[in-house]
């Protein structure tokens, strides 16, 4: 097989994500009948973190274990990665160790020069600039909940972050659209983005407007990891952004709630809202178990057809 990698969300072509998709309905499904099903037999993953986590992390080691592997986790405080080793030289010993790796980092330069240097497939946990496993997971859930995405409108409300650089992108390859709505300051920028053009994305000054018939409508923390020092500006700046009831009666009654979690209520989310009727965050986390495991499944051992 091609070695492949995904390092932000275009990595993967519309047929390759609607493979992914389906795929990720049927590891589901055999997960919930208690199937087991363990094609990664004998596979081992290596999970390297820089960043914090608690989704990311049980995500894909309950999932490699379910698939029939193994993970192994790595702390960079705990690694020579920690002690300044290249990170050309760690990408070559590793990928000679196990079968795919999985970094959560902070800037995407360096999951790019590890996967430059990998024999392995690498994947994209988070950095500063992209979250593509946990775009692929809330995708299949509003396809989960709701049917196919195309055609449908994104809300955006908060900072411009890795999330929002992600969506847009998935945006541009499954022909749905965003609705960006940011405080002054903290816009998108378009290069840091990916995007490949503006078709499938509106920028709005109000995040009222932004959320009018929205059908899905999501944000995130104030702050992202690594950027804590601009905590209290950032309250300031992003008050008027804090999605409410309100926000979610304009978007229409069918319109649901994500956010990638952890939350803050009543910074950038009301209660009422990421517990309320229209919320499916539960349904969201659960999906990242089982899209990650539809991604290691596809990287190792390519298309399966049972």
């Amino acid at each position: 097989m091609e070695l492949r990698h995904l390092l932000q969300f275009k990595d993967l072509s519309r047929v390759e994500l609607d493979y992914l998709f389906d795929r990720t309905r049927v590891i589901k499904d055999r997960f919930k009948r208690y199937e087991p099903y363990h094609p990664l037999a004998d596979r081992t993953l290596a999970m390297i973190f820089e960043k914090s986590s608690t989704r990311t992390r049980l995500s894909f080691e309950a999932g490699m274990h379910q698939l029939g592997g193994s993970a192994i986790y790595l702390n960079t405080r705990d690694t020579q990665l920690g002690r300044g080793e290249p990170v050309e030289d760690a990408a070559e010993v590793i990928s000679r160790m196990v079968d795919i790796v999985m970094i959560r980092t902070f800037e995407q330069e360096i999951i790019e020069r590890f996967a430059a240097h990998s024999r392995v497939p690498v994947i994209n946990g988070l950095t500063n600039e992209y979250h593509p496993c946990q775009i692929l997971a809330d995708i299949y859930t509003y396809i989960e909940q709701r049917g196919p995405i195309q055609g449908k409108t994104v809300a955006w409300i908060g900072d411009s972050n890795n999330m929002c650089n992600t969506w847009l992108q998935a945006a541009e390859i499954l022909d749905f659209n965003v609705h960006v709505s940011t405080p002054p300051g903290y816009e998108v920028e378009p290069e840091r983005a990916g995007l490949f053009g503006t078709d499938h994305f509106e920028s709005f000054a109000d995040p009222m407007d932004a959320c009018r018939g929205a059908d899905l409508v999501t944000t995130d923390v104030w702050t992202s990891m690594g950027f804590e020092a601009e905590n209290e500006a950032r309250k300031k700046a992003f008050a008027d952004w804090c999605v409410d009831p309100e926000m979610m009666v304009v978007a229409g009654a069918e319109a649901v709630f994500m956010h990638c979690l952890p939350a803050h209520r009543g910074e950038e989310v009301e209660a009422a809202v990421i517990d309320g009727p229209q919320s499916v965050v539960w349904e969201e986390a659960a999906n990242r178990l089982h899209v990650q495991k539809a991604l290691m499944e596809y990287l190792l051992l390519g298309r399966i057809e049972n």
